[in-house]
């Protein structure tokens, strides 16, 4: 409950009981599957080729079902059916593959989210697959290597996973945090959050990355996404990229493109960081529409019993 009904969250006792019903929340969360967690550990492995891909998803029929079904979707509108898998694998790209096994584990996991009341989770995931989609076209504009955008789209798909916790275990409290920031009371969900459960969605998001063996870029984006120069060095461009990538998100989807260039100060310092121009990331909102539309076909693929 908040203290008194105004909002702001109780300390000291109070906050550690809050963060230990979150953490049997996420202790109660399902673990990554066995075929799952080795098709992560494959494709981090410099020298992965899709026949070692083949040999751990071919012993699953779902994921493998799944991945033939994304290489026959309207994602990819190929000429002639794929029945082969390790023919899928290769079409498809060892990156891709583990994307849709990460992305059927988490909707699994979380999908549902709990309760609706504060957080529709098809708003939820449909910014999650913009901020994926928009931070992916950053990364290439920023002459990130081809082989490594896929992770950002992961990237931004993860980055408010701490929020679906936060909302399943205090829902009357986060229909207070949604309140704050529809009000214009609060700069930021984490700051609501923070003013409401003492808690915010970063520090949930890495208990989530650490129960299922994330790796540090995915732990420092999901922890610092609204405050990148916290983030460690290595990570920092990442974390600024989708950290902007969401800025873009909900700037694209509230009044379009137009005012990219001026206004908003947070996309501006942003823009500076990442050494991107305005009119750029301007033009992208119409080149990551179609994306979006296809990167919703893939995470429904994903999320297919």
């Amino acid at each position: 409950m908040s203290n008194h009904g105004n909002g702001e969250a109780e300390p000291g006792a109070q906050m550690d009981d809050r963060l230990k019903q979150v953490e049997s929340y996420i202790g109660r969360m399902p673990s990554l599957s066995t075929t799952v967690a080795k098709v992560l550990d494959i494709c981090n492995r410099p020298d992965t080729s899709p026949n070692d891909l083949n040999r751990v998803i071919a012993l699953d029929p779902v994921l493998t079902g799944k991945v033939l079904h994304l290489i026959n979707s309207a994602y990819y509108s190929l000429p002639d059916e794929v029945t082969s898998l390790t023919r899928a694998i290769i079409v498809l790209g060892v990156n891709t593959v583990k994307n849709l096994a990460l992305s059927t584990a988490i909707l699994e996991a979380l999908g549902n989210g709990g309760n609706n009341k504060a957080l529709s989770m098809d708003e939820f995931w449909t910014h999650s697959i913009g901020v994926g989609v928009i931070a992916k076209s950053l990364a290439a504009m920023r002459g990130i290597p081809a082989i490594r955008r896929e992770e950002y789209f992961v990237a931004g798909l993860l980055h408010d996973l701490g929020k679906i916790p936060l909302n399943g275990v205090f829902p009357d409290d986060y229909c207070r945090v949604m309140a704050l920031l529809e009000e214009g009371a609060a700069e930021s969900s984490t700051a609501a959050e923070e003013r409401v459960l003492g808690l915010n969605h970063g520090r949930i998001g890495v208990l989530i990355a650490d129960k299922w063996k994330q790796t540090e870029a995915m732990r420092e984006v999901m922890r610092c996404h609204h405050d990148p120069s916290a983030a460690k060095d290595e990570w920092r461009l990442m974390v600024t990229i989708v950290s902007l990538a969401d800025d873009c998100d909900h700037l694209f989807r509230q009044r379009g493109s137009q005012d990219l260039s001026s206004g908003d100060l947070q996309i501006v310092r942003l823009r500076e960081e990442t050494g991107m121009d305005a009119p750029a990331i301007a033009a992208l909102r119409d080149a990551v529409s179609d994306e979006i539309e296809r990167a919703k076909i893939f995470l429904s693929i994903a999320g297919k019993a």
